[in-house]
């Protein structure tokens, strides 16, 4: 599922280099972070959150096949 959400966010942003995504568990459910440029910010959330509303979606369906539960969160690296 992280790589997935690697794909897709390098796919979509001007500096593919800034896009990170760490793992982790909290309980049963996974969470995903996504970090990636302020720059390109827009792209990865897109108009009234549209185009992360999608890959939360596609997520979802990869994580429910494994018989999982995850959330992505987007933010700007520290």
């Amino acid at each position: 599922m992280q790589e997935l959400v690697e794909f897709i966010a390098r796919s979509l942003v001007d500096d593919p280099t800034q896009v990170r995504v760490t793992q982790y568990r909290r309980g049963a459910q996974v969470i995903l972070s996504l970090h990636v440029a302020k720059e390109d910010m827009g792209r990865v959330i897109g108009r009234s959150g549209r185009v992360a509303g999608a890959i939360r979606t596609l997520l979802r369906v990869a994580a429910a096949q494994e018989g999982k539960r995850v959330t992505l969160d987007i933010l700007e690296p520290e």
